[in-house]
């Protein structure tokens, strides 16, 4: 618990340090797809340059119905003598006069035919847009999830053994959507509000600056709110977050735990568990609406007050006869596309919020350095013989505290087997875990066939190392899927040879489908002894020089045990192999047997001499070969 803690601890301080160039970062990716970034932005141009014409249209079609108006109201209704008089008046003459009547109804036609062209350039420039801006978010998203992905999948075993699967799982999912969402809608929109925003504010300076003046002030208000919002929410998304995380994860144990929650009748403590996530979850994604409820009044509110503004200084100019209705009605409109981008900020802080906080979490996982990586100058290993050799090795987890190995030495030669007998914690899965790089060693070496194995390839090592864990682990698929696993490219009789080595032939044929057989989720439908027999046939098909089985039969029965034991006897002949069991019957005619405890060892040797030079073994042989002896006499007798 504390170094997972300290974990988190780090976690929090890498936030604290990277909150602000989580989202640059994800935008950059934009990069990555030129040409439908370059498309959906310039798209967006244009459309937003379409909206921007309609009010100046707006102002013509007003424009000449109010001068057709005056036109008819003079001509019909002036006598003829005083024409000219309240032509002037009005501020024209009467050639004007004239061409305005004439013309009054086609000026009006022609600038709505303009209206409804431009709303049709609009809509189908808006739609290339948006799909564009779709396919450029998704196009992201895979990208991004492939990385985590990947970026998993080469994290050392330290990485995840501080780390909660439910919480790797939610950023790269929930996290990368939410960040998805904010490049395809926010991103967008930040980016027509600024547009829309500078090129209405100049076309407003060039129409009236007076009232431009009048309007301007409300900006500086609206942004201030804005970013102080920006500033409190953001913590807030960053804990929905962590607290979906925490919910996930305890979803995720509970359905891979399922058996053992029902078995020990634990539902209903399960239940208040995730009870309790799920109001804390809620309780937050309230503190985010209140938040929000309170924001858009606020910025309505600032809007309104524009408009009112608006409305007595540009009534006054109209009083005045500086500014016409036309005028007015054109200024008004793109006041409208002032504060439509304002109303807008909310959304898009919202979103960019959300998408910052998830960005920030998604490069933590991208940014996390591994422990274990090749170097830069590391070679591939040969093709090995199997001598392996541990060299004063002293290891401990997450680089401190006492340590689980201590100056561990031991040499075995191509061909031997070496058995690692001691009680739990006493360091057996660690040396295992050692030899294929899934930790490095805290002090001293481990030779294969002369190479340090921090000097070659992670790849080129463990493709050449069988490993049988003692958590069988089986995928989605169908039985043969699995064996070949590890060579995707195996012949089915290749698959069959290594199923009959490790006595699993016989049961996968019991099946109506055979090696096609589905074995479920984390192979659900095969009993523990029959998974356990599949990896043994995974790990056989890769045809190993050195071969690890951790545990291998601890699944299975005491006969079936000894069956796979009469199969691997043979198997392993020329193979290294390092068998961890806690029955002595897999292990009396190993080679050398180590016995382990807290870390050291503390004798080596075979059958013979441990039980005369070792009181743990001794111990150990007596408290667990009475029952195995019995069982492999009866073994032996069925198979004669």
């Amino acid at each position: 618990m504390a170094a997972q803690s300290a974990s988190w601890g780090r976690g929090r301080q890498r936030s604290k340090g990277s909150s602000n160039g989580g989202l640059g970062r994800a935008i950059r990716y934009l990069g990555r797809q030129r040409r439908t970034t370059a498309i959906a932005y310039g798209a967006l141009i244009v459309a937003t340059l379409a909206q921007l014409a309609v009010p100046q249209l707006v102002q013509n079609m007003i424009d000449s119905i109010t001068q057709g108006t005056i036109a008819n109201t003079i001509f019909n209704s002036v006598p003829a003598l005083f024409q000219n008089v309240a032509a002037q008046r009005a501020g024209y003459t009467l050639d004007q006069l004239r061409e305005f009547q004439a013309n009054a109804e086609s000026w009006l036609i022609g600038a709505v035919v303009l209206i409804v062209l431009f709303a049709i350039m609009r809509g189908a420039f808006s739609f290339v847009q948006a799909f564009m801006a779709e396919s450029l978010s998704q196009g992201i998203a895979f990208d991004l999830r492939n990385e985590i992905f990947a970026k998993i999948q080469r994290l050392s075993f330290s990485y995840h053994d501080q780390n909660q699967t439910g919480q790797l799982m939610i950023r790269a999912t929930d996290d990368v959507e939410k960040l998805r969402l904010f490049i395809a809608q926010g991103l967008v929109l930040a980016a027509q509000a600024f547009l829309l925003l500078v090129v209405t504010l100049l076309i407003l300076v060039l129409s009236n600056w007076q009232l431009t003046l009048v309007v301007l002030p409300i900006l500086p208000i609206a942004l201030v709110t804005f970013i102080i919002f920006g500033a409190v929410s953001q913590p807030l998304f960053v804990q929905i977050q962590m607290r979906l995380s925490a919910l996930n994860t305890i979803l995720q144990e509970n359905m891979a735990g399922i058996k053992v929650v029902r078995a020990f009748a634990r539902e209903g403590y399960e239940q208040k568990r995730f009870d309790k996530s799920t109001l804390d979850l809620y309780a937050q994604q309230l503190k985010v609406s209140r938040t929000f409820s309170f924001l858009f009044p606020v910025i309505f509110l600032i809007a309104q007050l524009g408009q009112v503004a608006l409305l007595y200084f540009g009534g006054r100019q109209i009083l005045d006869g500086t500014l016409s209705l036309g005028d007015y009605q054109k200024f008004s409109l793109y006041v409208i596309y002032v504060f439509f981008p304002l109303g807008q900020l909310g959304f898009i802080i919202s979103l960019m919020a959300q998408a910052g906080a998830s960005a920030t979490r998604i490069f933590e996982i991208l940014d996390a350095k591994s422990d274990v990586t090749d170097k830069p100058d590391a070679i591939t290993l040969p093709p090995i013989q199997g001598h392996l050799e541990f060299k004063d090795v002293t290891f401990r987890y997450f680089g401190g505290g006492d340590p689980v190995l201590q100056k561990v030495s031991l040499e075995a030669k191509p061909g031997m087997t070496v058995a690692l007998l001691g009680g739990t914690g006493s360091g057996k899965t660690t040396i295992i875990n050692l030899i294929p790089r899934f930790y490095d060693t805290s002090e001293g070496a481990i030779l294969i066939d002369g190479h340090d194995v921090r000097d070659v390839t992670l790849d080129s090592l463990r493709s050449q190392i069988g490993i049988v864990l003692q958590e069988t682990n089986l995928f989605s698929g169908t039985i043969r899927d699995n064996i070949a696993f590890g060579r995707s490219d195996a012949t089915d009789d290749e698959v069959i040879a290594a199923a009959q080595a490790a006595a699993a032939h016989d049961f996968i044929m019991t099946f109506p489908d055979g090696y096609n057989t589905p074995v479920g989720e984390r192979g659900s439908t095969l009993s523990g002894g029959q998974k356990q027999r599949i990896a043994i046939a995974r790990a056989l098909l890769l045809n190993p020089r050195i071969l690890i089985l951790d545990d291998s039969t601890s699944s299975v029965d005491l006969i079936t045990e000894y069956r796979i034991q009469k199969a691997l006897d043979r198997l392993m002949e020329g193979r290294t192999s390092f068998v961890i069991a806690q029955r002595i019957s897999t292990v009396l005619n190993a080679d050398m047997i180590l016995v382990l405890d807290k870390g050291r060892v503390v004798a080596s040797g075979k059958h013979e001499e441990l039980m005369e030079s070792s009181p743990i073994y001794a111990e150990i042989y007596h408290s667990q070969l009475v029952g195995d002896a019995a069982v492999d006499e009866s073994s032996t007798a069925q198979e004669a």
